[in-house]
């Protein structure tokens, strides 16, 4: 019997129907129990996204919109052997995106080699130079920290923020007793309408240049809506060694070679000591109302000549006076005991707190002692106990033969080690010292204060 064509589509019909009917039954079941809309929290790039769970209607801020943050600079300081605060700054340019969290690597170096490592998270707000503050961080061994690298990891999450970006002001900025036990006074200033909890503030001093010399953390419990607080940074070392500026004040101990060989190139008056007590003269009277200096004089013995504290007028006075003993024509050259008087009169009652401690040592030649005394030996080894306290050593080799490596070694660092082939280059030499001790322009003391950031809900 043959099967008409209307009948095989008419079932070809019902059975259609009835699969249909099943597939929006089972489409039905599916959409209850198991559809879930696209949300920015799904990990898919679904929706009106412009890429995973971000843009679009999402709050999240796709990461390759933004422009990554930048390491604008990282530093350590040393407060005391083997411990360092390392401070970082990062920039955010974008102009309303930000981090909440971004974690970081912060690595002490010696010519590559780690010394310590410190990682940690900071919350980055948009169009900011943040700092990144870590302290107590030690070393293994007595190796100088000579890098620091700050490794930013990549940001998992961007979003709209905002920040109270004038919600601090530092009014009153004091620098005291940098030498002894430096502290620093801030008053804050809170312009909001509403309090502030748990305010860090981070201060970091800048040479002329721009570059960090030292820095300090503290926290603040609580700022009053549009009041002030008084705080105060600390550090456990000396930094007037460090911070060069004119803000600082600079106790000087000049010590002159007046040993017989100074008498050398003769002439009347004679060379090369007329010349060196001319240049030494002017030295002292360029000095600035704030410093103080002393004078000492060196040949077989130390002679103090006047102690710290004397006028100007009255250490150059007392400097043209001065003459090489007759004696002296077959003495000796007691670089040690210089170093040790005038390390002495730096540390009298009358320094002054406030200021740096600088030694200025002329000589024209090598230490020498009667028997079998290791002359220089002493005197290198009494230069690195001043430098120890602190005490910053400028020494001038005067004369074409002078030992160039005797200089290097009492001066505090190369930078302070000054040759001068005749008395004619002293003035020059004296002149740089003078700049070195006082920079020209302001030391800037940078007060942050971290405002709270405000960023988006992620929904």
């Amino acid at each position: 019997m043959s099967i008409r064509p209307w009948a095989v589509a008419r079932r070809v019909q019902y059975g259609s129907g009835f699969l249909l009917f099943w597939l929006l039954v089972g489409a039905f079941a599916y959409y209850v129990n198991f559809y879930q809309a696209p949300t920015c929290l799904d990990g898919v790039m679904n929706g009106a996204e412009t890429g995973v769970d971000c843009g679009g209607g999402c709050v999240q801020i796709c990461a390759a919109t933004v422009v990554p943050p930048r390491i604008v600079w990282a530093q350590s300081f040393e407060i005391a052997p083997g411990q360092y605060n390392s401070v970082a700054y990062i920039e955010n340019t974008n102009q309303t995106a930000g981090v909440p969290e971004l974690k970081y690597v912060l690595e002490l170096k010696n010519n590559g080699t780690i010394l310590a490592s410190r990682e940690g998270v900071i919350a980055l707000p948009p169009n900011s130079v943040y700092p990144i503050f870590e302290g107590k961080i030690f070393t293994t061994g007595a190796t100088a920290v000579t890098e620091t690298t700050l490794t930013l990891k990549p940001a998992s999450l961007w979003l709209p923020a905002s920040v109270a970006r004038d919600q601090f002001r530092s009014l009153d900025i004091d620098l005291t007793d940098a030498d002894e036990s430096p502290r620093l006074d801030v008053t804050i200033e809170n312009t909001e309408l509403v309090g502030a909890s748990d305010v860090e503030v981070i201060a970091t001093i800048f040479d002329e240049g721009g570059t960090p010399v030292t820095a300090s953390k503290t926290y603040v419990e609580s700022i009053p809506a549009r009041g002030t607080k008084d705080i105060v940074f600390t550090w456990p070392n000396s930094i007037a060694k460090t911070v060069k500026s004119c803000i600082i004040p600079t106790d000087v101990a000049v010590a002159i070679d007046l040993s017989g060989s100074m008498n050398n190139d003769g002439g009347d008056p004679p060379q090369p000591v007329t010349a060196a007590l001319e240049a030494a003269s002017t030295f002292v009277s360029a000095l600035k109302d704030t410093d103080q200096v002393a004078l000492v004089t060196f040949a077989t013995e130390a002679t103090l000549i006047s102690p710290l504290g004397a006028s100007r007028d009255s250490v150059v006075g007392a400097l043209m006076d001065l003459q090489i003993a007759s004696s002296e024509e077959s003495g000796f050259t007691n670089t040690s005991a210089a170093l040790t008087l005038a390390a002495s009169e730096l540390n009298a009652v009358e320094h002054n707190n406030d200021a740096r401690r600088v030694l200025v040592l002329l000589t024209d030649g090598l230490p020498t002692a009667a028997g079998d005394e290791d002359a220089v030996a002493e005197a290198v080894t009494t230069a690195a106990e001043l430098n120890k306290d602190n005490i910053e050593v400028y020494a001038i080799g005067l004369g074409a033969g002078v030992d160039r490596q005797f200089i290097n070694q009492i001066a505090s660092e190369p930078a302070n080690a000054y040759f001068a082939p005749t008395g004619a280059d002293l003035a020059d030499i004296y002149a740089e010292i003078t700049s070195s001790l006082c920079e020209s322009g302001p030391t800037k003391i940078d007060i942050i204060a971290k405002p709270k950031t405000n960023f988006a809900e992620v929904r």
